[in-house]
């Protein structure tokens, strides 16, 4: 999340860059856009928090695992939602496959990639309340 305020439903509240070469993709926007990566050390890997002068606007990790072998880097949006489990049973109904069912993520919230009918992939999260 961009600030310690919770983001209201329906709202684009993360964006995270997948890529298989964390220093050349660091390089690049450190060059073309100023931003700085600060190391969230986790269990199993090291994700990058992106800052654009004191503004989080964003997280990196790598694609390490074998699942990601033939997956092209690229962005994914996360969109806060009031209920990331009742909004993802209404999504299916809807059409949508789920891609990775919801998880938590301690200290930020409970999330789950899906792809909408179309074939979008997007992120929905239900932040942890501020405070």
């Amino acid at each position: 999340m961009a600030s310690d305020q919770q983001a209201p439903h329906g709202v684009v509240c993360w964006s995270e860059l997948g890529v298989h070469d964390v220093a050349r993709a660091q390089k690049f926007y450190a060059e073309t856009l100023g931003w700085r990566f600060e190391p969230m050390h986790m269990p199993d890997m090291t994700y990058w928090i992106i800052w654009s002068g004191e503004a989080r606007v964003g997280g990196m990790f790598e694609m390490k695992e074998a699942v990601f072998e033939n997956v092209p880097e690229h962005w994914l949006t996360y969109i806060a939602v009031d209920d990331v489990d009742a909004r993802l049973a209404r999504a299916v109904a809807a059409g949508a496959k789920i891609c990775k069912d919801a998880f938590d993520i301690p200290g930020v919230g409970r999330m789950a990639v899906l792809a909408e009918p179309g074939g979008a992939i997007v992120a929905w999260m239900t932040p942890r309340p501020a405070g």
